[in-house]
């Protein structure tokens, strides 16, 4: 018998027009003084504004720290917590970016603990702040995982993943996708099926059952949907499977953890600024064809349901070579690019990228496939 653990968010919102309602949702959970964390680009195009009126309008006090970048930072970090002190409560507003730091803000303010401390996996021990997720893209699923990723320094991207910072509520609101730009919408979409192939596929210890079904079911949402997306951004009843889709897959890793393809994406994107879901598209091709002699089997079992039409291709292998074709025909049909020099990377750096990527050993533990220095380059090499 399978021993495993199933950790998620404990109340998940589904609903078009919920972030307009956040006082009804979550006020009582969030307290009299409220930390808001999102970015400047939201808060420009408004999209802020009926959830913090709503909260205002309430009684509560709201303190907006709205300067979260890509890929933030640890200083970005600190002075979010600086501006939370003395808050009850903490919302994140926005993408993965807003959302990871709106995690550990709302564990550092809770606890006080030493965030150096608190790095890796299982190390951070709260207690948090009440905490509230309003993801505005279908892509990271961060509302539903309990892990935060930082950028260190110039380049290193530190990670805290924890059962203490999965939010207490996430709020699902199909109408904050509609604005998003076809770039946006595709680099995102493509990176929530990474997470649900990733899950899949996953060789950590706590793959599991749940998981699995939850990827499954991410893949068959994504897959079906995503081009609607991109060449109907308005169509609100696709944006929102895509984003339960996200949401699903976001499930799915936060317990059977990601791998290979996220650690060769972080050195794109903290070393060259590259958005993280078009980083994980660039070598996700790439590296599934590197696992393909031990994964082969399991990613032909979840072909179909991200194309149905491969459920016709016959064998294993064939049916796994035909998935991965799929994969990068259909970030070319996105107008993604596809290749590391499109992105402005030059030849010469790869090899210290592979050298940055084996700083991922969590992740890359939980490859199919064991993943060297040499293979990392190879890799890239074949992405360039």
């Amino acid at each position: 018998m399978q021993q495993f653990y199933f950790n998620t968010t404990k109340s998940i919102v589904f609903r078009p027009g919920a972030s307009a309602e956040l006082a009804d949702v979550a006020g009582p959970l969030l307290g009299e003084r409220i930390l808001f964390v999102t970015d400047p680009g939201l808060r420009k195009l408004g999209l802020c504004d009926k959830g913090l009126a709503s909260l205002q309008e309430a009684g509560h006090e709201v303190i907006v720290y709205d300067q979260v970048e890509a890929d933030p930072s640890r200083a970005t970090l600190e002075k979010a917590v600086e501006a939370g002190k003395g808050c009850t409560g903490v919302v994140g507003f926005g993408g993965g970016s807003s959302l990871d730091v709106a995690k550990i803000a709302a564990l550092l303010l809770g606890s006080g603990e030493d965030l150096d401390a608190a790095w890796g996996v299982g190390q951070a021990r709260g207690p948090r702040l009440p905490l509230v997720l309003v993801p505005t893209t279908a892509g990271t699923g961060s509302e539903v995982t309990p892990v935060s990723i930082i950028t260190v320094g110039a380049e290193e991207k530190r990670g805290v993943s924890s059962p203490v910072i999965l939010p207490d509520i996430a709020v699902l609101d199909a109408d904050l996708t509609l604005g998003l730009p076809a770039s946006i919408t595709a680099a995102t979409g493509v990176d929530a099926m990474v997470h649900a192939i990733e899950a899949y596929a996953s060789a950590n210890a706590n793959n599991n059952p749940l998981s699995k079904m939850l990827a499954r079911e991410a893949l068959r949402l994504l897959g079906a949907n995503i081009r609607t997306v991109v060449a109907d951004p308005g169509n609100v009843d696709a944006r929102g499977a895509m984003l339960l889709g996200s949401m699903l897959a976001g499930q799915a890793f936060a317990n059977s953890p990601v791998a290979a393809v996220h650690a060769l994406a972080y050195p794109i994107g903290g070393t060259f600024h590259v958005p993280h879901g078009l980083s994980n598209a660039l070598v996700l091709p790439h590296v599934l064809r590197f696992n393909a002699p031990n994964a082969y089997a399991l990613y032909a079992e979840i072909a179909a349901d991200a194309f149905p039409e491969l459920a016709q291709v016959e064998g294993a292998q064939t049916r796994c070579a035909a998935f991965i074709d799929a994969l990068a025909e259909l970030a070319q049909s996105l107008n993604m690019p596809t290749r590391l020099r499109e992105v402005d990377i030059p030849e010469g750096a790869l090899a210290k990228m592979a050298s940055d990527a084996m700083l991922q050993q969590r992740l890359l533990v939980n490859n199919p496939r064991s993943v060297s220095e040499a293979d990392a380059l190879s890799i890239y090499r074949a992405a360039w």
